[in-house]
């Protein structure tokens, strides 16, 4: 009798013992499993931090490639987002890491903002900064209304037109501009987006020249060789010139900043190509210079 009731005893204390460890075997099963999955999560988020320090890394890239000279702002904040994404990959994958790149990442987001705004208001400046063709480099092909031999005189007379009693222009530079309803002007390399053409020279100081109203003659040169603008003609010594538009000003025996603005033929668009700007003190052509539209 006291054998059986000890077999009943261990059946039943072997049946507990089952019963737990099954249940400590289910439990650490799904502890495991959930585990896991915590993990693929935080992966896939540290995966994500990459991939958007990454899209930042080539925007800083293409500014950066964008500038003629070297902006110094962009290339160390380039670099800062290189060591970001280098630290990102050895580091531990886990929630108080992941969070922490995420607020650093949020930090260059805001810094990116700032300065590639900073980069485009440069830029547009820099265009109007540009440094103008000399005007002794540049060729005029066969198609404009000069010959090689005027080119080759217009070299010559380059290095006495300053101390001559005619007043001329340096510095010229053309391009064109979109006009905003607002006055606003953009500039732009477009021949569709242009409204205008923008001309800009500076008339130096010379002091063989009386101070008084004085006047120039600016011919801008289409692709297809059609003088844009008013197109008026004036004669000089039996000479005719066709020009754009008069320059008028009031000089002062001191070097002058001048721009001016040329409309298209008619309500045609802007063509696509090269443009001739020459500028005439009466019938001798003191400046030229070109520029290309795409």
């Amino acid at each position: 009798m006291e054998n059986n009731k000890s077999s009943m005893g261990l059946k039943v204390a072997l049946g507990i013992a089952l019963v737990l460890f099954l249940g400590t075997a289910f439990y650490t099963m799904n502890l495991y499993q959930s585990s896991e999955k915590v993990q693929k999560d935080l992966t896939e988020q540290k995966q994500l931090v990459m991939n958007d320090l990454n899209a930042m890394a080539k925007q800083y890239d293409v500014a950066i490639s964008e500038n003629e000279v070297a902006n110094q702002d962009l290339i160390e904040a380039r670099a800062r987002i290189q060591g970001l994404i280098d630290s990102l990959k050895i580091s531990e994958t886990n929630v108080k890491s992941l969070w922490s790149y995420k607020q650093k990442y949020a930090s260059l987001q805001k810094e990116m903002d700032v300065l590639l705004a900073e980069n485009d208001k440069l830029k547009v400046q820099n265009s109007y900064l540009a440094t103008s063709l000399d005007s002794t480099r540049v060729r005029l092909e066969e198609r404009t209304m000069f010959s090689d031999s005027l080119l080759i005189q217009n070299t010559a007379l380059a290095d006495v037109v300053s101390n001559a009693a005619v007043l001329g222009a340096v510095n010229m530079k053309g391009f064109g501009v979109i006009e905003r309803t607002s006055g606003k002007l953009i500039p732009t390399e477009r021949a569709s987006r242009t409204d205008k053409i923008r001309v800009c020279f500076t008339v130096p100081k010379n002091k063989l020249v009386q101070s008084g109203n004085q006047e120039l003659y600016v011919q801008v040169i289409d692709p297809k060789s059609n003088t844009l603008g008013l197109n008026d003609q004036v004669s000089f010594g039996g000479k005719t010139l066709n020009y754009s538009i008069i320059s008028k000003f009031n000089y002062e025996n001191a070097s002058l900043d001048i721009c001016e603005f040329v409309a298209s033929k008619g309500k045609s668009e802007f063509q696509k190509g090269r443009y001739i700007i020459n500028v005439f003190n009466e019938k001798d052509l003191v400046a030229t210079s070109e520029f290309t539209l795409k």
